[in-house]
């Protein structure tokens, strides 16, 4: 469980660093299933958008008692799991990611989402590690964004320079193991990999069911904006009731 002083932090800075570590078991595991992955599907060597649509063993890590508790604590105990993406950055020449907010690229209205980054490797300064701007969440407002084509980018969407501080930022440096929890509207990226070692990520995507996954949304920011298609996600109610009336749960854990 969450301590009060980072149940405090989660909410006056947009994320916390629990004293959680996932088991060594269940990190073989995890890097097992990428391995698999990654041999099946050498285009996500950087970066899969959903890891549950090519294999579900995934699923497993997003029902971890420990998290799921640590999940309800920030948000409420009615919630889903609506994605899971891996960020895998490999060595030598793992990819970027650009300062942006995460709600920018989701169709959850009103936003709210926590993400849970699991540290599949080391993640240090070195090998492009997470950088956060703390208290950066707290206007719960989406900035202003622009399209980033760059193919050495793992996303598409930056903030606009005048939308943030990059001098503001801490380095979100974890141990393999180690957790996050970030809220939807923290402003983060992070540098290329050019370390020789990996710095592999994976996150799972809680929101609220006060919340509704519009599936129309969804549509239209993908013909609008050049967003990843989120029409098809699926939606695993993990705990308590749909408060919105507007879910569709295809799959209730």
């Amino acid at each position: 469980m969450l301590t009060d002083a980072q149940v405090s932090q989660y909410h006056e800075n947009g994320y916390t660093i629990p004293n959680y570590r996932l088991p060594d078991d269940t990190l073989a595991d995890i890097r097992r299933d990428h391995d698999r992955l990654i041999q099946n599907h050498p285009e996500f060597r950087n970066y899969c958008p959903n890891v549950l649509a090519y294999d579900l063993s995934f699923l497993n890590y997003a029902r971890v008692p420990e998290i799921l508790d640590m999940v309800e604590q920030v948000i409420g105990a009615d919630f889903a799991l609506w994605n899971s993406s891996f960020f895998a950055k490999p060595a030598l020449d793992g990819q970027a990611t650009p300062w942006h907010q995460d709600g920018e690229y989701w169709p959850i209205r009103p936003p709210a989402t926590c993400t849970v980054w699991m540290a599949i490797d080391d993640a240090t300064v070195d090998n492009g590690c997470l950088r956060f701007i703390p208290g950066s969440h707290k206007k719960r407002t989406l900035r202003q964004h622009r399209i980033n084509s760059d193919p050495n980018l793992t996303l598409n969407q930056e903030l606009l320079p005048n939308e943030y501080s990059e001098e503001e930022a801490i380095d979100l440096i974890l141990e393999a193991g180690q957790i996050s929890l970030h809220d939807i509207y923290m402003i983060h990226g992070s540098i290329e990999n050019r370390s020789p070692q990996s710095r592999r990520g994976m996150t799972l995507r809680y929101m609220p069911t006060t919340s509704i996954f519009d599936r129309d949304l969804a549509s239209r920011q993908a013909s609008e904006k050049g967003l990843l298609n989120h029409t098809e996600r699926t939606l695993f109610l993990m705990r308590g009731h749909d408060l919105s009336g507007g879910n569709d749960f295809r799959i209730r854990l």
